[in-house]
């Protein structure tokens, strides 16, 4: 994709014979009833509306695809290369210099992902060229000028700025305005990594400018998902199944929320988009949480876990496997970095 010129105006258990053992409803009470304390002291105060979320705070589907190889390689902040690391800090400081707030920055960062993988290229599609493949005869800029990041940031941001209502818009739209690309929806998979390296290089710590991440649900929904979903605890894990006596791990969260009144989508990854999103790491009880083979591609999610709180999750997670609790690992490399709190709209930008 290209910058086409500087135009004005984004993863079997056999079947149990009667009864659960009862050290497992023992276990999961007693994790059922640590999990109230949570949610007692953890502030759902507030209500949130129902639908999917179209707003500024939204990290949307796409496919992915880039025109510059390579720029898959980017799994997060750690993997970066030294000039892929200086790319970027250019980028950020450039935002930063014109003033404008973290959500252009994420904006930026994400087009130079998608466009170079955050390498100031010498070649592109025609003659794109530099971090952001801005095109010289398009009037970008010399090509001296266009792999120069710095200028090529600078041109990138004031076009953004030019856009009406940049803020209020999704990333990818935003993103597509700017750069006329042939892959319109494909800068959205890098919109959780691109707030991760805002918080990683900039130390913001709220770079979406969306608070928490999404308006709280109330205490009774959380309450209610929860203990739907503790209570299948030791279920089988069937394909498909949506209960009541088997589960597969979407068909879990189906359930779970339609005994709290929210209604979720069907698979996994249509319930990534289902609500309000916020860092995975900031998640609270009552959020859902996600793997993907390709973390950065929302595109890509496979399952899809409940959040009870203490680093725990509850989980319908394969073939073999039934209904459980585990702890859940931070670092797993599939671990989606933006977390779902389903049927709320983000807080305003």
């Amino acid at each position: 994709m290209t910058s086409g010129g500087p135009t004005g105006p984004w993863r079997r258990f056999r079947a149990l014979r009667l009864l659960l053992p009862l050290v497992a409803i023992a276990a999961a009470l007693a994790l059922f009833l640590g999990i109230g304390l949570v949610i007692s002291f953890g502030g759902f105060g507030g209500f949130g509306g129902g639908g999917g979320v179209n707003g500024p705070c939204d990290a949307t589907l796409g496919p992915g695809g880039s025109t510059a190889d390579g720029a898959g390689a980017i799994t997060s902040a750690e993997a970066l290369s030294a000039d892929q690391r200086q790319n970027a800090t250019v980028i950020i400081g450039v935002a930063k210099g014109m003033g404008l707030p973290p959500k252009a920055w994420m904006i930026g960062l994400a087009t130079a992902m998608q466009e170079s993988g955050l390498r100031n290229l010498g070649y592109g599609d025609r003659d794109s060229l530099g971090v952001f493949q801005q095109r010289p005869s398009q009037g970008w800029g010399s090509p001296e000028e266009v792999t120069d990041p710095t200028h090529a940031a600078t041109m990138f941001f004031q076009h953004l700025v030019a856009v009406p209502g940049w803020q209020q818009l999704p990333l990818t739209v935003a993103a597509q305005t700017v750069q006329r690309s042939a892959f319109p929806d494909a800068y959205a998979r890098w919109e959780g990594l691109a707030a991760q390296l805002v918080r990683t290089l900039a130390d913001v710590a709220d770079p979406t400018g969306c608070g928490p991440g999404a308006v709280d649900l109330p205490d009774g929904v959380v309450r209610g998902a929860i203990q739907f979903a503790l209570a299948a605890v030791g279920k089988p894990y069937v394909w498909g199944a949506t209960g009541p006596d088997a589960y597969d791990c979407s068909g879990l969260m189906l359930r779970a929320f339609q005994t709290a009144g929210i209604f979720l989508p069907r698979v996994s990854r249509e319930q990534y988009g289902a609500g309000g999103h916020l860092p995975a790491r900031d998640a609270q009880p009552g959020d859902l949480l996600f793997l993907a083979t390709d973390r950065t591609d929302p595109a890509t999610i496979h399952h899809v876990m409940l959040y009870l709180g203490n680093d725990m999750v509850v989980e319908a997670p394969q073939p073999g496997t039934p209904v459980h609790t585990r702890a859940l690992n931070w670092n797993d490399p599939e671990l989606v970095p933006l977390a779902t709190r389903p049927g709320t709209a983000p807080n305003p930008a």
